[in-house]
């Protein structure tokens, strides 16, 4: 068998690093691919099949889920760890297909657990390429070569990339080894101040606080929130960027209106940002006029992150969700998933709006979702919406269904205004619709904006001031001829003392 040349097992699921170029090319061979033909010839007769290469039959008969037939294949004496042109085995084949009972035979047959195909490679030969700087954007680089360089070069990484979740926990009840973390890092001393050990965090009585993605857990004797990313999302570039992004962020916010980042899980999975509790988020009743416009101090908190240097942080998911309240009624922006660090240009671009099940859309800004070039005035059409939302009572264009809140902002329309007047004094109003400007340019930055909420306070206080000692001045008349009343002598004494 050893002096055969080795051909190559095509099935319509590959390697999940092959590239998608092979793919195609050998979509276009596959039919000259000796091994198992139709057996109808060129005049459309039947031909006496010709003799399969046993070691094709097993896998092909892998790729079909025959577990008879390949029981009688390795019976006879084939290899069960043999590999085609690609240094693909059945197992790979198996894993790939998702069948559970072919993996179980081939393993109790002998198969090798890890075996590499002709992309493989070792973790060892990328890190040995130099000693890169351990920032988080070259850890980004590195877990990216991790993936495509390790991880998908085995029976269970096909598996992962093809999410069939039995076999994985099959793969790995023999022995297969899962993967390393994306930040993972090769000696103690390189480990971050930040890391937090996993051991640490005790979610026995843990609350889901948004779907899927945040829990509160006990840690060091004090309630957290545990952002996770979950071993099902290792593999997803996309999700592992904006956790590493969102990282990177919360490490240089130092603001009190800004969530508090307390630590994270790099080391191990699922990963895990950590940040202080706050167990409230913004939210109004109806018809209440829901809160306090002019005390809305997460303003201070975005201007913070616009005015940071040396590149501005564009949040992008400002919604009252993300805005979260302490006991005493304290706000603080929170939950940098989609957020930016904005570079020289102050603008980015981005390829599809994503409408997702965990965020609302009722505060995109338009150009956001017409996919034109934006900027951090995004924020302030947000801050816009939340602020008329606060004296409303409702959330904004309600009860429209939420994916066409998007589309009436992109024809220019707005929420009407349907408090009572009072609520909207001293400019408020004004403020509002400057904020929500079609042209972006037009609107305020938050520092603008902070003057104005100022100026207004200061309007309504020194109104306010004026009634309340008003009031203050009738009461004293009022308590004073309550006094003489009730005291007639008083009165009598003071006449004959003037006599």
């Amino acid at each position: 068998m050893e002096g055969k040349s080795k051909t190559k097992f095509l099935t319509r699921k590959q390697s999940s690093k092959a590239p998608d170029k092979e793919y195609e090319e050998e979509e276009e061979e596959e039919d000259n691919v000796s091994g198992v033909g139709n057996g109808i010839n060129d005049l459309g007769e039947e031909e006496e099949p010709e003799t399969i290469d046993p070691t094709i039959k097993l896998m092909y008969l892998t790729n079909e889920g025959d577990l008879e037939g390949i029981n009688q294949l390795l019976d006879s004496g084939i290899n069960v760890n043999f590999r085609d042109t690609d240094g693909r085995t059945a197992l790979h084949i198996a894993a790939c297909q998702g069948c559970n009972d072919v993996v179980q035979l081939l393993i109790q047959k002998g198969a090798q657990i890890d075996p590499k195909d002709r992309w493989g490679s070792t973790l060892a030969s990328v890190m040995h390429l130099g000693e890169p700087e351990r920032s988080l954007f070259c850890q980004l680089l590195l877990y990216q070569l991790h993936i495509r360089l390790i991880l998908r070069r085995q029976p269970l990484a096909d598996a992962i990339h093809y999410k069939n979740h039995e076999v994985i926990k099959l793969l790995e009840k023999h022995g297969a080894k899962s993967m390393m973390v994306p930040m993972h890092v090769q000696s103690f001393q390189e480990i971050p101040e930040y890391e937090i050990g996993p051991d640490e965090l005790d979610f026995s009585n843990s609350v889901e606080i948004t779907k899927g993605t945040f829990r509160t857990a006990s840690w060091r004797g004090i309630e957290v929130a545990v952002k996770k990313i979950g071993e099902d999302l290792i593999t997803d570039e996309d999700k592992v960027r904006a956790f590493i992004d969102e990282l990177a962020l919360l490490q240089k916010m130092r603001h009190p209106n800004v969530v508090q980042f307390l630590g994270a899980v790099t080391q191990s999975t699922p990963m895990m940002i950590v940040t202080e509790y706050l167990p409230k988020f913004l939210r109004f009743k109806k018809r209440e006029g829901g809160g306090n416009p002019r005390n809305f101090n997460t303003v201070r908190g975005m201007n913070y992150l616009h005015e940071n240097k040396p590149e501005a942080v564009v949040h992008r998911d400002l919604e009252p969700s993300n805005i979260l309240r302490d006991d005493s009624g304290h706000l603080k922006v929170a939950d940098f998933g989609v957020s930016k660090l904005l570079k020289v240009a102050k603008t980015v671009k981005q390829d599809k709006f994503i409408f997702s099940p965990e965020t609302s859309c009722r505060y995109v800004a338009p150009e956001v979702f017409r996919n034109e070039e934006y900027d951090l005035k995004v924020d302030v059409f947000s801050f816009a919406l939340i602020l008329q939302e606060m004296i409303e009572g409702h959330p904004p264009f309600f009860p429209k269904q939420e994916e066409e809140v998007p589309k009436a902002y992109a024809e220019k329309e707005r929420p009407p205004f349907s408090a009572p007047e009072r609520l909207y004094s001293h400019g408020l109003r004004e403020l509002i619709k400057k904020c929500w400007s079609e042209n972006p340019a037009d609107r305020p930055t938050f520092r603008e904006i902070i003057k104005r909420l100022d100026g207004i306070d200061y309007l309504f206080m020194q109104k306010r001031r004026w009634k309340i000692n008003i009031f203050k001045c009738f009461e004293g008349f009022e308590a004073l001829w309550r006094k003489n009343h009730a005291c007639p002598s008083n009165l009598s004494s003071r006449f004959s003392t003037r006599q």
